[in-house]
This record gives structure tokens, sequence and C-alpha cells, in this order.
């Protein structure tokens, strides 16, 4: 946890104060958004993290991270416009160096809508080339004439009122490294995971991983966008890097055993998928959920993973259907009340649900 002296504090998170108005503020307590912005997790020196909250109206829903390296500040994720603003209190509360760039790890709201924020605080976002390929998809009130997933997210998101979509302008097709002798970051693609274009922030000396939603730390994997097959694979590749502290994009940072426990988790309900459902009806399937639920709930590894049925937050369901798509080819029956879960799931990431 990083330790502020009250002036010092005072005078990095709050521009420039009337010598009255700093005398009030340094009299009284300080107010408690400021409060917030002088927190800090640091994982390791010059590396912080920054734990969000899943939420529709969270300020900042994913988790972040920032490197502040010799010349300036890395950003890893821009959040929303809300989340970015925090983020950037936060790292200012810290050091008075440029922050240059802002990474996008995927597409989602969540994680790239803070853009423009960062582009008006003097940064830069970067993203792999997939990112690209997926606003193209998504973000059609950008890139066509007809409302997409920054417009529906809009409707929700107050803070999203006087900002707007800005893609990613640097772009790597495979891996980018930032190195100023003391830390080196490489940004990475290992393949299809949570998207089509999902990157990890590594810093091999720490031998500290962020994620982004490539794992997540609980209950949290949206997987309507990628390939859970292939997100095993590119777990594994991830896994090989031999991390010691996972920084996730959702849920509590971790050590090396959250990305086993993610896999396993992935591979244990392609396995029951397989084992309950694939030779079966997507009528027929439907009623297989629940027993697949339960027996992944009963595996102490992968427990924290599967969602609480009849919770507001329930991405199992619609988990199952994607697996089960993605091994008959066909789509599951309607589940009821999972769609309103994938509903909700989908606007806390900034998504337009299908």
């Amino acid at each position: 946890m990083c330790n502020v002296n009250r002036r010092d504090f005072l005078a990095s998170g709050t521009g420039f104060l009337s010598l009255a108005a700093e005398a009030e503020l340094l009299a009284g307590p300080i107010p408690a958004g400021m409060a917030e912005a002088g927190k800090a997790d640091q994982v390791a020196l010059d590396i912080y993290f920054h734990e969000g909250t899943v939420s529709d109206t969270a300020d900042a829903v994913c988790n972040n991270g920032w490197i502040i390296l010799e010349d300036y500040v890395l950003v890893i994720d821009a959040n929303f416009p809300a989340g970015a603003k925090l983020m950037i209190s936060k790292i200012r509360s810290l050091t008075d160096k440029p922050i240059r760039f802002a990474l996008d790890t995927h597409h989602h709201g969540d994680h790239a809508y803070g853009n423009q924020v960062y582009v008006e605080n003097g940064a830069v976002p970067i993203a792999h080339t997939g990112v690209i390929e997926e606003m193209k998809r998504y973000e059609t009130g950008y890139y066509g004439n007809h409302p997409g997933s920054w417009e529906e997210a809009a409707k929700g998101r107050a803070d999203m009122k006087n900002t707007r979509l800005k893609p990613p302008s640097v772009l790597f097709s495979k891996d980018l490294f930032f190195d100023d002798g003391k830390h080196r970051v490489e940004l990475m693609h290992l393949g299809v995971a949570h998207t089509h274009g999902d990157s990890v922030a590594w810093l091999p000396k720490e031998k500290i991983l962020f994620t982004g939603d490539v794992c997540v730390n609980g209950p949290f994997n949206y997987v309507g966008d990628g390939d859970v097959g292939q997100w095993v694979g590119t777990l594994e590749a991830t896994r090989k890097l031999g991390a010691e502290t996972v920084c996730t994009g959702h849920g509590p940072r971790s050590a090396a055993s959250v990305l086993d426990d993610q896999q396993a988790f992935f591979k244990a309900l392609r396995e029951q998928v397989g084992a309950l459902m694939a030779k079966r009806t997507p009528e027929e399937a439907k009623a297989q959920v629940e027993p697949i639920r339960a027996a992944l709930k009963g595996n102490a590894q992968i427990a924290r993973y599967v969602g609480e049925r009849g919770a507001g937050w329930d991405p199992f369901p619609s988990q199952v259907a994607k697996v089960y798509e993605e091994l008959t080819g066909n789509k599951l029956a309607a589940l009821g009340h999972s769609q309103l879960a994938r509903h909700a799931h989908a606007r806390s990431h900034g998504l337009a649900a299908a």
C-alpha cells in the first residue's frame, strides 16, 4: 500500500489550489473521492494494481494496472471513462511523470471505453490488431451508420455522455516491448481466449502478469466473443510464462495457481458438456445445465468460477450454451432466466447482449 503525506497528496491530487482552499483542505478531512484516489495496491517497485467492481454502475469495472517507467507511465486497461479518471487520480497521487500509453487488453467497454479520457491526458491507446477487428464488428456507431455497443452501454452510464469512442491507434500483431533498463514490459497476443484480440502484459524480471480477461478470479467469464476450446490452449501458453503474481481482469490478484484454476474450469466444463449434452438435441440438452453446475460446484479448485442459480449474476447457463454450440454446432434451446443474466453481464462489459 502506498503512503503519501497529507500535503503532498493534496498537492498532487487537486491541481492548482488557492492558498485559502489549500488551507481549508489541510485543516479538514480528505474528501472521500480524493482519499480513494490516494490508495494504491503496490505489487512491486513501480508496479501497481487496482481491483475493479463488476457492476452496471461502478466507476471502475475492470481491474487496472500501471507501471511507472523511467520517463512515463504505462497503464493496463482504459476502463470506462469514470474508471479512467479514477486511475489517473491514483497515478497522479504517486508520480508526476506523463501517462504516455494505455493498453486495451481487448475491445470490451469496461477495458476500452476510457480511451478518450487518456488521450485528453496525453496518452496513446494501444492494442493487438484483433481489437480493431472486433470493434469494427461491434462498434457500428463509429464504423457504420447504426448504433452499436458504445451506444447501448451509454444508455446506462452517465460517464459516457460527454466522451466518445476512441479506438486504439498504436497496434501490434504479435508483441510489443517497453524496456527502460529497469523494467521490461512485454505485451503479447498468445491466442484466442475471451475475445479474438486478447493481449497480456508480462514483466519477466518481476514475474508479474497482467492478464486482462484471459484469466479472471471468480464467476466473471463472459464467453460470447471468444472460443472456449481455444481459450484452454491460450491459457496453457500463458501458464508457460512462469508468472508468480497474476493480476487478473476481474477479481482479486492472485498467484500462478489462478491460471491453473481458470484452465481447469474450462476443461471440466467442456468434459461435462461433452459427456452429458453433446449427443442430445438442444431441447433435451438444456435439462443437463443444473446437473453440470452441481458437478463443477463440487470441485473445490473451480467452484468459485461457477455462478449461483437464481442470482442476479449467473453467467453459467450461457457458458454451457457456448460450449454446447462449439461441440455440436447447434444452439442450445432457450434457457429463460439465464438470458436476463447474460444481458446484465453484457451490459456491465459495455456490450449489447444478444
